[in-house]
């Protein structure tokens, strides 16, 4: 194999790949991000299967595991590009959870005091922003399909990672978001807008966020606007108990994705064991 180290303008041949590909500007990010880590680490020495493998051991010590995938498949994808198939490594083995932690879960006595805490401090648009994103199960990102015509119609056509899905808005959020529109004088286009008329940002709403903590009682920890997305797909699985169904709802391919979605804490194991009453 030809000695080879990785330049910048393979990255940026391989950043317009993902161009190509139709990538979300989310995705393109990350995967920059992860293999311009892999050069860092790499200092122009040369590409072969060993530094891979140094570099991986040195993931598994500073990230967690699901980090370390993530960065893994990254790198991989980017060995793919260049035709460097030798250097290509086997991701983590994870155990799938049975449960998530208490204390990553966001709990719907925790969302609705959130919302009214955004209320008392007079921000209506991210109290309707965190209702949207629950109320709906759009990522962050998607809050750009959420306009005026969708908002009137009941229902959004949001295009994401090559996929296009409907998404509906129920009759109490498009009564909140009509007012708000009208309150707010916005004729057609995005509902979401800063001063600027632009879309609000992934870094403002989870700024914003968590401002709110300290007030609402509930742990930065566990306020993000993805925790939102969570939030809905437990709550629709617990009514519905089809994951085939929320899978489509949310916009994955994969229902092993959407899994990872509907788990639940220990917690709520516990109280089904002590249910089943088999102790005598």
């Amino acid at each position: 194999m030809e000695k080879m180290s990785i330049t910048l303008d393979m990255v940026q041949k391989f950043k317009e790949q993902l161009y190509y590909d139709e990538k979300s500007e989310v995705t393109i990010g990350k995967y920059m991000h992860d293999i311009l880590c892999f050069v860092k680490f790499t200092k122009d020495k040369e590409i072969n299967k060993a530094l891979v493998l140094e570099y991986k051991a040195f993931l598994e010590k500073e990230y967690a595991i699901s980090s370390c995938n993530s960065m893994i498949a990254a790198i991989n994808s980017f060995f793919r590009f260049i035709g460097r198939f030798d250097c290509i490594v086997k991701q983590f083995k994870v155990q799938r959870k049975a449960f998530c932690s208490e204390d990553k879960e966001l709990s719907r006595g925790e969302y609705i005091r959130l919302i009214e805490t955004a209320k008392r401090k007079g921000n209506e648009r991210l109290s309707l922003i965190i209702q949207t994103i629950c109320g709906t199960g759009i990522r962050v990102s998607e809050l750009e399909y959420i306009t005026v015509e969708a908002v009137r119609q009941g229902q959004a056509v949001v295009s994401c990672k090559n996929k296009t899905r409907t998404v509906f808005i129920v009759r109490d959020l498009q009564k909140k978001l009509l007012k708000y529109i009208k309150d707010n004088g916005i004729s057609s286009g995005i509902v979401f807008v800063t001063k600027n008329g632009k879309p609000v940002s992934r870094c403002n709403i989870w700024r914003d966020m968590k401002a709110l903590c300290k007030e609402a009682g509930v742990s930065p920890e566990k306020v993000f606007p993805h925790n939102l997305r969570h939030l809905f797909a437990r709550t629709f699985y617990g009514i519905e108990k089809d994951i085939a169904k929320l899978a489509d709802i949310l916009g994955h391919s994969s229902i092993n994705t959407t899994r990872i979605y509907i788990i639940t804490t220990g917690e709520e194991h516990r109280r089904k064991m002590e249910g089943m009453r088999l102790i005598i």
